[in-house]
């Protein structure tokens, strides 16, 4: 049982740590509890303390000194969190797959789940091609990306283009153009291959989000499963007041998403770089 629950809970010890010096309420030169204090206040033991604050040192948020204790760091953090307004889907997709690096992973065609297939509205023998790729921003893996394209798109690009270009990019040089997207968010535990490829623990909380594209003519044009690591990946959502015939709603604003207080800098992806 503890080599099933120590990595969740040093994750929820270094992301309830990492968010606060992220916000500030940690600030800069403070100097943090002790191991035995940590330990007590996260309901945890002192090696998941330890394993916590070693993950934070690794990132450049915090500062270990022998004899001293651990103190809060006031330089930025060495990676960038991207943060997605999940409101506006595609308006920055492409841009996203440009600005961050991609490994692929797995590249093959199939007979697709059937989850996949009634998704896509695919004909009983029709396949698909499915390909596995790892997103990196500043050569850290914050996405494990699984998409299946029907075959007679899938086909117009090669393994080699895949692996250099964002796929809806791809899709869309061929002349189809998305049209709308349903996509649904949730969170899963990661297994080990994908807990391999994110460099993370085994059982560590990852966001999923399960996005369906389709073109102009209603067809389905791609099936993504995306995995993204939370303390890499933020989704967000501009909402404005307005007011309805029921009385007054919050509803999505056009607004693009933008970079929370102590971000570094931002990388603002409506679809996740497909």
């Amino acid at each position: 049982m503890r080599l099933a629950t120590d990595p969740l809970k040093t994750q929820k010890v270094y992301l309830l740590l990492r968010d606060q010096i992220m916000t500030g309420d940690l600030a800069s030169g403070t100097r943090l509890p002790g191991e035995p204090t940590l330990a007590q206040d996260f309901d945890v033991s002192r090696v998941t303390v330890r394993r916590a604050l070693a993950r934070l040192a690794e990132e450049g948020l915090v500062e270990r000194r022998p004899g001293a204790g651990t103190f809060v760091r006031g330089q930025e953090p060495k990676v960038r969190t991207l943060i997605t307004d999940v409101a506006n889907v595609f308006s920055h997709l492409i841009e996203m797959g440009r600005s961050t690096d991609v490994r692929l992973l797995s590249f093959e065609y199939m007979r697709p789940p059937n989850i996949v297939r009634d998704a896509l509205d695919l004909a009983a023998d029709e396949q698909v091609q499915r390909s596995i790729r790892v997103r990196l921003v500043d050569g850290t893996p914050f996405s494990y990306l699984t998409a299946y394209v029907p075959e007679r798109i899938g086909r117009v690009y090669s393994e080699q283009d895949l692996a250099q270009m964002p796929l809806l990019e791809l899709m869309e040089r061929t002349g189809l153009r998305s049209e709308f997207a349903r996509q649904e968010i949730s969170a899963v535990l990661a297994g080990p291959e994908v807990a391999e490829a994110l460099g993370i623990d085994v059982g560590a909380p990852l966001v999923s989000l399960s996005r369906v594209v389709y073109g102009q003519d209603g067809d389905g044009m791609e099936y993504l499963s995306a995995l993204y690591r939370p303390d890499r990946y933020t989704l967000q959502m501009d909402l404005v007041r307005t007011a309805g015939s029921s009385g007054p709603h919050w509803r999505p604003s056009e607004q693009t998403a933008r970079t929370r207080p102590g971000r570094r800098s931002r990388t603002t992806a409506s679809a996740k770089k497909t």
